[in-house]
């Protein structure tokens, strides 16, 4: 797993299908930067430098990663420009891999079909698991988890005064288990947690299950009492925030939000009956 810092960035090969990154091994150095910068048009290119006119973000940093790594996009070091999606086509769901091939480490969106040691860094998706349409799935029926997790679960549960079954529904509609999912909004881990909510809660590392549970069961305690246990409201402030909650009084009028607070309570009611009938904690 990479530096946190690493992983936020990273998050802007979503837009890029088709694009493979390298890392080239050189001694000294230990600062080169990798940016994405998007035209107006939407044209968007991969360099070593802002370039001017155009909106760009850090993709990847090679300091939060090795002394002796060096970014670069080919072997010429000129920029790769990336294909251009049409404008109507999103990305739901992808990975991003890491593997390495004549002392050079690549990183692609594209599962590579040669590469034995190629390893998932992150799963990247348009939005959390419960908060799309997602036609054609019932949240009546759909599978449960009671297995994933449940030493870190149950043990945040404890700490935070959290019911499980709450918990394991909010996760199960954050990122439906799994650990490194990262949204195009810069969501993280199990329970998507923001950068900012992340850093609030002492999460140094979102994609480490144990440290992304025990900031989102924190959070999600904190929004419990402050909503005085109304696990609507909470639900409702977990997907669309507290403030947002406060301004209409209640639920807020978001088609993702009615649809991510209806989806928790199906979860959760059914998490209670299931974990009961394990003879776990309800």
């Amino acid at each position: 797993m990479i530096a946190g810092a690493t992983m936020r960035s990273l998050v802007a090969l979503v837009g890029a299908i088709g694009l493979a990154l390298a890392v080239q091994v050189r001694p000294s150095h230990a600062a080169d930067v990798l940016y994405r910068c998007e035209a107006e048009d939407g044209a968007r290119s991969y360099g070593a430098r802002v370039l001017p006119g155009q909106r760009c973000a850090v993709v990847a940093d090679a300091s939060a990663r090795h002394d002796g790594q060096r970014f670069r996009t080919d072997d010429s070091g000129q920029r790769l420009p990336a294909p251009v999606a049409p404008a109507a086509a999103k990305v739901s769901r992808g990975a991003v891999y890491k593997y390495e091939r004549d002392g050079i480490t690549h990183y692609t969106n594209i599962r590579p079909s040669q590469a034995s040691d190629a390893k998932v860094l992150f799963t990247y998706i348009q939005t959390c698991f419960a908060c799309g349409a997602r036609p054609g799935v019932d949240f009546h029926s759909v599978r449960l988890n009671t297995r994933a997790f449940n030493g870190e679960i149950a043990a945040a549960a404890r700490e935070h005064g959290v019911e499980e079954a709450l918990l394991r529904a909010v996760i199960h509609a954050e990122s439906a288990f799994d650990p490194n999912a990262r949204s195009h909004k810069g969501a993280q881990g199990l329970m998507q947690l923001m950068p900012a909510t992340a850093e609030r809660f002492g999460v140094g590392d979102p994609f480490q299950p144990e440290q992304n549970i025990r900031g989102g069961s924190a959070y999600l305690a904190w929004l419990l009492k402050r909503f005085k246990g109304d696990t609507t409201l909470a639900a409702a402030a977990y997907n669309a925030g507290e403030g947002a909650v406060d301004r209409h009084g209640g639920v807020p009028p978001y088609q993702e939000t009615q649809r991510y607070v209806e989806r928790v309570a199906i979860l959760a009611e059914r998490y209670r009956g299931a974990l009961a009938a394990a003879g776990g904690s309800p």
